[in-house]
């Protein structure tokens, strides 16, 4: 889960029509996650129930080039059908993003993840992280950023 700016990185930036906001911004970023790690926790009854997690570290590239990383903990909320309520921080050079997210499975083939918050660059950020799987271990991200 489910990263923004990237120093020297083009952005597409297009005006939004909330009503909220006449000067809001909406930027986009595409990376790349390809997974490094992860591991199935079993903290309860043998085998999968409450409370177990699901732990993953992903690195992220931009135009085959690695700008950062990901991490991401997803606890086991409702067994049969699963759901896992997962946190993650995207860390990238100009700071980094936290999104969150309730995951139905068998998951769609693409999950939108809440931009929660951030540091640096991206304290005072919104929005959501479109995610589609590109194999077992590799994501297609695509970060809607709002300002």
């Amino acid at each position: 889960m489910a990263a923004a700016v990237i120093a020297g990185a083009p952005l597409a930036s297009a005006s939004t029509g909330s009503a909220h906001s006449a000067h809001q911004q909406t930027e986009t970023l595409q990376l790349v996650a390809k997974q490094t790690q992860s591991q199935l926790i079993d903290v309860g009854k043998k085998g999968r129930s409450l409370g177990d997690e699901l732990v993953i570290a992903e690195d992220l590239y931009q135009n085959g080039k690695k700008i950062g990383d990901h991490s991401v903990v997803c606890t086991y909320v409702h067994i049969g059908p699963d759901e896992l309520q997962c946190l993650g921080t995207f860390s990238l050079p100009q700071g980094q993003i936290t999104g969150q997210a309730l995951l139905h499975l068998p998951s769609t083939s693409a999950v939108d993840v809440a931009i929660t918050g951030g540091s640096g660059a991206y304290s005072a950020v919104g929005g959501y992280v479109r995610t589609a799987p590109a194999g077992a271990t590799e994501r297609h991200l695509t970060f809607h950023i709002n300002r």
